[in-house]
């Protein structure tokens, strides 16, 4: 220690006599300079350099943003606020039902109605010095350069809110040197021009925010709230907005749903609820929330929160999400086109232009957050579809197999009856609701109500063929038209059962739905060129003009089809008052500040005068009352409170079945059939086909009716017009009745149109009394045999008869309905030369021959006389006993019973003139005895046997009752077959006044 005390005494002293001889301060103050000037000379050159460096990074970063214009304030707004914001749909009276499907959902908020919470939890987590920098802070910018160049582990971004907002908005996502340093610029100029709480408003309503429940992606933060939390961002907690503010920096990790939709699994929950504890961290460190409000967050079950897993409303309701997006596009691309000076025509004749201005309109609607308000009752639409899948009657579901285009290999096609249908408010054409399909395939979205183009039978007929017919009056509904035998050149249509008629009204005829009637009134249409511009007026736009040469058309035998809307749609012309009213589906689109972009306006098109309508109503009043629509009498809750008309159909081969009833407020109208066309009928077990659509319309209207019984239930009926007069007519013409008419009993009254009142007196009958000779009928003699006489005095006009062709019939007794039968009986049927005579011969006519007994029957053949009336039937009860008479017939056989007897038979002529007696023919068992005996020669009974009393001639046969659906007749080529119809019931012998 004493050495160490010596050094340093010694190295003070040698230090002290050096500094009192001045050497240190010389030293010092040389190396105090050179180290200054050092010091100096390397500030200088770092100032240079810092300026050096500045002026080039300032030159870079120039060079970066050269290409970017310098923007105005009316042009960054309409950047930022320019996000795409998801269409909303709505049902009538503004019921809300879903979204327009987009890549995103997002509905716009004000910041006002966005919770305190929320913001205080995005700007902890996001950018927390946001409220006081100028849009960048250099410092997070420098660090996050500093963490990208040396690849850092944890990166904690630099970029704020504002930045954000301009690369979501404005830029992109591209990771450059140029586009960070433009989003530098922008977002700078973007403080100028903005407060913080508009920039703070445009940002939560364009950050992405993962999925919703139903697994849909959304965006902005009360699409957020609603479909993470099913609450309005108003109304947030402390935990949900932390939750929330934490998705945005990896939205499709920490979502809490699948994409298919429902929760993730526990493990699969945890990332996103430790990204929300991590925001309630940087809350409580920015003094947001206190220590207490921390912890409980941090304890809160927000698993527990979470919306339970839901469908979407492409789930819900497919057909209808798809219907109103076609319908709102189809809108919009309209508007679009006449915005830049084209008209609908324009676009319709120009398939790029059209296709051009649809995809337009579709973006504005997946973008521009449109309101879509539709016509659809929510009640009933729910109802129907629940109908529509727990009825249990459509028919089998048919299995065929096709041959696979790519594979060649033979693949089994499982196809169900499929159904469609419509309701539609008649005075304004409102669709309140309506059935796309049954939903057979969860993929399955092809609308058969609006899409699917099929024939339409039997309800073509009043708006093709009777309600034309009626307007121009060619018929009145009383007019008479004959359901016989007819030819179009090779053609011959059939009715279902194969039978025919005779001569029926046009309201019989019309409500029965026969073919071989209706397709005489088209006819006569076509001839007159008539009818395509009616069909055309009310909305049928699927038929081709080439089709309306075609005959077949008449009933419903169409080659591409009608649509089950256009339809259904063209009956509320006849309740309408003969004003066709268009559907439609889309009352309205706003924006979303309410501003009214399309409103729909309803523009009736006179078709028909109110004297038609009411006339073809009145018939289609009988479908239900006696014809192909009896069914519903005993399935419809309303059918005696409620004023129905309505109309059946049945396509070619059955492969379509319609019906469409109207009220005085509403058409409702239903289809069914497979989706590729086949015969509906094929099925032994289940009801008729037309019963199973009778029974689904029947429960449809029910339900409606349940619902919206003011709409579907009126207590008035349809209104009568002025111009509508009851008159009498006389069944066989049409006209004024005659005297001969009435004394036939067939004087009728309905209703016409007072235009078309007969003002001619029928002159279908004449006196007189007729014979069938040879074939034709001709005036009785007054030799002519009484026996064989026809007619009551009354016989048809033979001018009548070749006015109207019944000359050509070979059976005039084929005009002759079932309905009052007895009364047409009294009319005599002569044929041909009609009032001629027959030349007397003076000869007996020829015996007949082969006459034969089998069974009960008598048979023989025809006498070679051509003057024959008829025969007579003698009788004897043993061989070689004498003959009686014992009856008398037109034809060829006779009912003779059994027993021991014999007979033979006599030819009658005009004159009342007898052959010989035929060959005798032995019925029963004889003795040896009897069988010796001969017959006797004389051609005469013996004057001692009283002849017993003649049998009444045979009258026609009737026809049996009349069943309606049409039996599918083939043209000429044997290929179009015209629609059948269900059986119907007999009219009521006098039709009442409505």
């Amino acid at each position: 220690m004493d050495d160490i005390k010596k050094i340093l005494h010694r190295w003070y002293e040698k230090f002290k006599t050096l500094w009192g001889q001045g050497k240190i301060q010389r030293s010092s103050r040389i190396t105090y300079d050179i180290t200054w000037n050092i010091i100096l000379f390397f500030i200088i050159i770092g100032v240079i350099g810092f300026f050096f460096a500045g002026g080039v990074g300032a030159g870079y970063f120039a060079s970066l943003v050269k290409d970017e214009p310098v923007r105005s304030y009316d042009s960054m707004k309409k950047d930022i606020y320019n996000y795409e914001e998801t269409s909303t749909l709505y049902f009538a009276e503004n019921k809300y039902f879903g979204d327009i499907r987009s890549d995103i959902m997002r509905e716009e908020v004000k910041l006002e109605n966005v919770s305190d919470t929320l913001i205080n939890a995005v700007i902890a987590t996001e950018d927390r010095n946001f409220r006081e920098h100028e849009g960048v802070v250099p410092k997070a910018i420098l660090r996050a350069v500093v963490q990208e160049a040396t690849n850092a582990a944890v990166k904690t971004g630099g970029s704020t809110l504002t930045q954000q907002l301009i690369k979501n908005q404005i830029l992109t996502n591209e990771v450059s040197f140029e586009r960070k340093a433009k989003e530098i610029l922008l977002a700078l100029r973007l403080e100028r021009f903005f407060d913080k709480d508009e920039i703070l408003e445009a940002y939560l309503n364009i950050v992405p925010y993962g999925r919703e429940a139903s697994g849909r992606n959304i965006a902005g933060i009360q699409t957020a709230a609603q479909g993470v939390f099913d609450v309005d961002a108003k109304d947030l907690n402390l935990p949900q907005a932390a939750f929330l503010a934490g998705l945005p920096q990896s939205p499709t990790y920490y979502t809490p749903f699948k994409n298919s939709g429902g929760l993730k699994s526990k493990e699969a929950l945890q990332p996103g609820i430790n990204r929300m504890k991590t925001v309630l961290a940087r809350m409580y460190e920015a003094d947001y929330i206190t220590k207490e409000e921390y912890d409980k967050a941090l304890e809160y079950d927000i698993v527990a929160d979470f919306t339970l897993e839901s469908k979407s409303p492409m789930d819900k309701y497919p057909y209808l999400m798809y219907e109103a997006e076609r319908r709102a596009v189809n809108i919009l691309s309209e508007q679009l086109a006449k915005g830049d000076g084209y008209t609908i025509e324009d676009i319709n004749s120009d398939e790029k232009l059209k296709e051009e201005y649809r995809i337009r309109a579709d973006r504005a609607l997946r973008k521009n957050g449109y309101q879509i308000h539709t016509t659809i009752d929510k009640k009933t639409y729910a109802a129907f579809q629940e109908i529509v899948k727990n009825y249990h009657n459509y028919g089998p579901d048919r299995t065929y197999t096709v041959v696979d285009e790519e594979t060649g290999e033979e693949v089994k096609v499982t196809e169900p009856v499929q159904t469609a249908g419509m309701l539609i408010e008649n005075a304004t054409g409102k669709i309140i609701s309506f059935i796309g399909g049954r939903g057979y395939s969860p993929d399955s979205t092809f609308n058969y109500a609006t899409r699917a183009k099929r024939s339409n039978g039997s309800t073509m007929k009043p708006l093709l063929d009777y309600a034309p017919a009626f307007e121009n009056g060619i018929i009145q509904p009383g007019t008479p038209l004959a359901d016989i035998r007819t030819y179009y050149g090779k053609y011959s249509p059939d009715n279902y059962s194969g039978t025919f008629h005779g001569l029926v009204s046009a309201r019989k005829a019309l409500a029965e739905s026969y073919n071989v009637p209706a397709l005489a009134v088209y006819n006569r249409l076509m001839n007159k060129g008539i009818g395509q511009k009616y069909l055309e007026k009310m909305g049928i736009t699927t038929i081709g003009d080439k089709e309306y040469s075609n005959l077949v058309l008449g009933i419903g035998a169409t080659t591409r089809g009608v649509t089950i809307e256009e339809n259904i749609n063209a009956y509320n012309t006849f309740a309408n008052g003969g004003k066709f009213v268009d559907a439609y589906m889309i009352d309205k689109i706003t924006t979303n500040d309410g501003e009214v972009i399309y409103e729909h306006k309803s523009e009736p098109v006179e078709v028909f005068s109110p004297q038609t309508s009411y006339l073809t109503l009145d018939i289609l009043r009988d479908v239900i009352d006696y014809g192909t629509g009896t069914y519903l009498q005993s399935q419809l809750n309303t059918v005696s409170s409620v004023d129905w008309a309505g109309k059946s159909g049945t396509s070619e081969a059955w492969k379509d079945y319609w019906f469409i009833g109207t009220n005085p407020n509403i058409t409702m109208g239903t289809w069914i059939g497979y989706e590729t066309p086949y015969p509906i009928n094929e099925c032994s077990s289940c009801a008729p086909y037309n019963e199973r659509n009778m029974k689904l319309w029947a429960k449809l209207v029910n339900k409606a009716t349940e619902i919206n019984p003011e709409l579907m239930a009126p207590e008035k009926n349809f209104e009568r017009p002025d111009g509508i007069v009851d008159k009498s007519y006389c069944a066989i013409s049409g006209k004024l009745p005659s005297d001969l008419c009435s004394k036939a009993g067939l004087v009728y009254t309905d209703l016409f149109n007072a235009k078309y009142v007969p003002s001619k007196t029928d002159d279908s009958l004449i006196t007189g009394s007729f014979v069938m000779v040879d074939g034709k009928a001709v005036v009785a003699g007054p030799k002519t045999p009484k026996e064989f006489v026809n007619g009551d005095g009354l016989t048809f006009n033979p001018e009548f008869l070749q006015k109207n062709n019944y000359d050509r019939l070979d059976d005039l007794t084929k005009l002759f309905p079932a309905k009052n039968r007895a009364s047409w009986e009294k009319i005599g049927v002569p044929s041909g030369d009609i009032g001629s005579t027959i030349a007397d011969d003076g000869k007996a006519p020829a015996a007949p021959a082969n006459v034969t007994k089998s069974g009960s029957t008598l048979s023989w053949s025809d006498s070679s006389s051509k003057d024959v009336v008829g025969y007579r039937i003698y009788r004897a009860s043993k061989p070689g006993a004498s003959f009686s008479l014992v009856g008398n017939t037109t034809s060829t056989s006779y009912e003779v019973g059994g027993g021991n007897a014999v007979y033979v038979v006599k030819a009658v002529d005009y004159f009342g003139m007898e052959s010989k007696v035929s060959e005798t023919v032995k019925v029963g068992s004889f003795s040896k005895t009897e069988q010796k005996a001969k017959d006797p020669k004389s051609d005469k009974p013996a004057k001692s046997d009283k002849p017993d009393e003649p049998e009444k001639p045979d009258k026609p046969d009737k026809p049996g009752k009349p069943e309606d659906g049409d039996k599918p007749p083939k043209d000429g080529n044997g290929k179009t077959k015209p629609p059948v119809e269900p059986p119907a019931q007999d009219p009521p012998d006098k039709k009442k006044n409505n």
